[in-house]
């Protein structure tokens, strides 16, 4: 069976580390390869690398304002076969890590991604989850959880090293590259990313219509060339959101 590498970047994790690390541990128990874990401390400055180590992971540094640099670092070191991304205040369902290397045995995927359930749900987080189906279903690019083998991590450069939308750009660089050696890009059948509710619980149900609305002008902005008000406003909805 071939090994499995998680990779968990995380910006002071320290309450929601220890369950997404026990969610990656109860999934490897269905699963009879090795597992290793390796959470990718990015800028923390709480006891989120204590707890990693705690729980069994191993911990590297990283200080990049870049989501998609900070999975990198991760994939950089990781000695596993096969790659999974996870989120830190996320988890993955049990038979996650079964599946992934089973789809990837039939030869018939280069990689995939995983479909999405919020851990609580109210009417906003039920059209937010619409829509994310929706977008999925059409594009086909699937994310959340991201898996496919190391070596095609590698072949595609890792992440698309963006800021933002990161995702979007890494799944369809990993589509593309399946196409191109006659593999499909998909999503988990029978497992799902439970996906924390944590930001809409600190700032509303509402929270990325509010934005979009109360921030109109510096999209606006953004689309015709000046990013520096994006910039901002992505730091502080992702990578300042845990100081």
């Amino acid at each position: 069976m071939k090994k499995i590498s998680v990779i968990i970047p995380a910006h002071n994790e320290e309450k929601y580390i220890a369950r997404c690390i026990c969610s990656i541990k109860a999934a490897a128990k269905f699963y009879s390869g090795d597992v290793e874990i390796i959470v990718v401390c990015n800028r923390c400055t709480d006891r989120t690398a204590e707890i990693a180590e705690k729980h069994g992971a191993r911990v590297i540094f990283n200080k990049d304002r870049c989501i998609a640099k900070v999975r990198n670092a991760g994939i950089t070191v990781a000695d596993g076969d096969i790659i999974v991304t996870i989120d830190s205040d996320n988890r993955m369902t049990k038979g996650t890590l079964k599946e992934i290397a089973h789809l990837l045995s039939t030869c018939k995927y280069i990689g995939g991604g995983a479909h999405i359930r919020f851990e609580r749900y109210s009417f906003p987080l039920y059209l937010n989850d619409l829509l994310c189906r929706m977008s999925f279903a059409v594009t086909g690019l699937y994310c959340g959880i991201f898996w496919a083998e190391k070596s095609t991590f590698q072949a595609i450069g890792g992440f698309v090293e963006k800021k933002a939308m990161e995702d979007v750009a890494t799944a369809k660089a990993l589509k593309a590259y399946g196409k191109r050696k006659g593999k499909k890009y998909t999503v988990l059948r029978k497992n799902t990313l439970i996906n924390s509710t944590r930001k809409y619980d600190d700032m509303g149900d509402w929270l990325y219509l509010k934005l979009m609305l109360d921030n109109i002008d510096v999209f606006i902005k953004a689309a015709l060339g000046n990013r520096s008000g994006l910039d901002r406003l992505l730091d502080e909805i992702f990578y300042d959101y845990n100081k």
